[in-house]
C-alpha cells in the first residue's frame, strides 16, 4: 500500500457518558491539527464541568453493580477487550497517525502490547486476595484483611502514547472492580473513541468506562468532584502540581506518571554494534523523542567514547524523518509549534552552554501538504556538562546529550544527579557491575542490556520529579485497591 492508498479520514469523536454518545459539550470545540501539515482537520467536542459531572455520577451508578460482578466475570470481559483490540490493531496504527503523527510502522506495535497490558490484568481480577494478620488465643481474636475498589477513578492521559496509556490505567482499575472516567488529551482524541466502542463491544457495562475529550476546567472538574475517589495521571509536573493541590483539599489519593531523564550508561565491555542503534532510536526516532522513559542521556566510558560518538552521529542521519503514513519514514514531527519553539530554544541554549552540536538542531522543511508540518531534524551533542539545562531539563524532542565519563561511581554520580528518577539503562556484559549499579541509581525502573520498556509485569513508575505510584506488575493493580482490616472476638 503506498502513502496515497492510506485511509485519512478522520473519525468523528464524541463524548462518551454511560450509554450516550454526545456530539457537543459546554466545553466548546477544539481545531484539531495534524502536527505533519500544521493544518487543523477536525473539530473535536469538548466536555466541560457539567459533562463531567454528569460521566462521574454515571461512574458512581455503575459502580454499584460492578463492584459486585462476579470476580471471573470481570476477567472475562477484559479477556474479550482484549481481543477486540488485537482484532483491530491496523486501525489502532491508523487512528495513532491520526492523533499525532506517529509513524505508522511505530503506532502498529501500541495495539499488541496494549491488549498484553490489558490480558494481564484481566488475569489479576479473580486472584485478589487479603491475609490473615493476627490469630491470638490469649485474647481469642481473629484478624483478617479485605483488598476493596475504591469506587470512581479520574484519569487524566496526556498526548504522546494515546493507546497505550489507556491500556495501563484502565484495565487494572476495572479488574478491581472501579469504575472509570477518562479524560484523554484533545489533542489526541481518535485511539479513545475507537477504544470506547471495543469496551461497549466487549459487553462492559455501561457507565463502567467513560472517555470524554474536555477544556481545562473539565480537568479541574473531575479531580476535585466529591464522587472521584482516586486521581491517576500521566503528564507533566505542572499539571501534576495542579493536581496534588486539589486533591490535597479532599485527602484524596492520587498517582502521578511524569517526566525523565534517564541515563544510559554504556561500559566499554558493551556491544557497541547494538547499543549504539537502541541509544538512538529511542531518544531520537521512537515517537520523535516525545517519551517520558527515553534515554536521553547517554553516559559513555571514556576509552569509547570518540568511537560511540561517530556510531551514534552516524545513525542519527540516517534517520528517515517525513509523513507518518509512509511505512520507510522512522520519525516523525513533534506535537506543535510551541514545542518546535521550545526544543529549538533549548538547543540555542545548549550550543551557547558549550556542549558540541554533532548533528542536526534545526527545523526541517519538507515539500507538499508536509511543508508547514513540525518537523525538526535529529538532534545529537556531545561533550555535554553534566550539570547543565540540557542535561537537567526534560527536551521531550528528538535531541540526545551524550556525556563522557571514568569510573563506575562517576557514572552513577551523574546518573543521580538530576530531579527526575524514572528509568535508566545500563549497557555492560558484567552482570556484578549490572547488579551493583542497578541498586545505586536512583530510579524507578533500571532496564539492563537491552530490556524493553513497558513490560506489563514490571511495575513502571519513578521518584522525585518523575511522580510517585505504580503502573504494572501486581502494584499496578494494588493502586486501585483500599485495605480494609478486620478482627474478630472468639472468646
Amino acid at each position: 500500500m503506498t502513502t496515497n492508498e492510506v485511509d485519512r479520514t478522520r473519525p468523528d469523536v464524541h463524548l462518551r457518558i454511560g450509554a450516550e454518545r454526545l456530539t457537543s459539550g459546554s466545553g466548546g470545540v477544539y481545531g484539531h491539527v495534524d502536527p505533519s501539515t500544521g493544518k487543523v482537520d477536525k473539530e473535536i467536542p469538548l466536555a466541560g464541568a457539567a459533562e463531567i459531572d454528569q460521566a462521574v455520577k454515571a461512574a458512581h451508578e455503575a459502580f454499584q453493580s460492578w463492584s459486585r460482578t462476579a470476580p471471573s466475570e470481570r476477567r472475562r470481559l477484559l479477556m474479550r477487550l482484549a481481543d477486540l483490540i488485537d482484532e483491530n490493531a491496523t486501525e489502532f496504527a491508523r487512528r495513532g497517525t491520526l492523533d499525532n503523527a506517529t509513524p505508522m510502522t511505530a503506532a502498529a506495535g501500541m495495539a499488541g502490547t496494549s491488549s498484553e497490558w490489558v490480558r494481564y490484568y484481566a488475569g489479576w481480577a479473580d486472584k485478589l486476595s487479603g491475609d490473615m494478620t493476627a490469630m491470638s488465643t490469649d485474647t481469642g481474636e481473629l484478624g483478617y484483611t479485605l483488598p476493596q475498589p475504591y469506587g470512581v477513578i479520574g484519569i487524566i492521559i496526556t498526548w504522546n502514547g494515546p493507546l497505550i496509556s489507556l491500556a495501563m490505567k484502565i484495565p487494572a482499575a476495572l479488574a478491581a472492580g472501579n469504575t472509570v472516567v477518562v479524560k484523554p488529551s484533545e489533542m489526541t482524541p481518535f485511539s479513545g473513541e475507537l477504544f470506547a466502542d471495543l469496551v461497549e463491544q466487549a459487553g462492559i457495562p455501561a457507565g463502567v468506562v467513560n472517555i470524554l475529550p474536555g477544556a481545562p476546567e473539565a480537568g479541574a472538574a473531575l479531580v476535585e468532584h466529591p464522587l472521584v475517589q482516586k486521581v491517576t495521571f500521566t503528564g507533566g509536573p505542572e499539571t501534576a502540581r495542579k493536581i496534588l493541590h486539589a486533591c490535597a483539599d479532599q485527602m484524596k489519593p492520587a498517582v502521578l506518571e511524569l517526566g525523565g531523564k534517564s541515563a544510559n550508561i554504556v561500559f566499554e565491555d558493551s556491544d557497541l554494534d547494538v547499543v549504539c542503534p537502541h541509544g538512538v532510536f529511542l531518544p531520537v526516532a521512537l515517537l520523535s523523542g516525545q517519551g517520558c522513559a527515553f534515554p536521553t542521556r547517554m553516559l559513555v566510558q571514556r576509552s569509547i567514547y570518540d568511537e560511540v560518538v561517530a556510531q551514534v552521529t552516524a545513525i542519527a542521519e540516517n534517520i528517515t524523518v517525513g509523513d507518518p503514513f509512509d511505512p520507510a519514514v522512522q520519525s516523525g514531527p513533534v506535537i506543535n509549534q510551541a514545542a518546535v519553539d521550545r526544543i529549538l530554544g533549548m538547543i540555542e541554549r545548549a550550543e551557547a552552554d558549550g556542549a558540541r552540536l554533532v548533528t542536526g538542531g534545526v527545523r526541517l522543511t519538507l515539500d507538499g501538504d508536509l511543508a508547514g508540518g513540525y518537523f525538526l531534524e535529529p538532534t545529537v551533542f556531545a561533550d555535554v556538562d553534566p550539570y547543565s539545562e540540557l542535561a537537567q531539563t526534560e527536551v521531550f524532542g528528538p535531541v540526545l546529550s551524550i556525556i563522557p565519563f571514568d569510573t563506575e561511581e562517576e557514572a552513577i554520580a551523574i546518573a543521580n544527579a538530576t530531579r527526575y528518577g524514572l528509568s535508566a539503562y545500563i549497557q555492560t556484559k558484567d552482570l556484578r557491575r549490572a547488579h551493583r549499579m542497578a541498586e545505586a541509581l536512583v530510579s524507578g525502573e533500571v532496564l539492563i542490556n537491552g530490556a524493553a520498556n513497558l513490560a506489563v509485569h514490571r511495575p513502571f513508575g519513578g521518584f522525585g520529579l518523575s511522580g510517585f505510584g505504580k503502573e504494572g506488575g501486581r502494584p499496578g493493580i494494588e493502586e486501585f485497591l483500599r485495605v480494609k482490616a478486620v478482627g474478630i472476638a472468639l472468646a
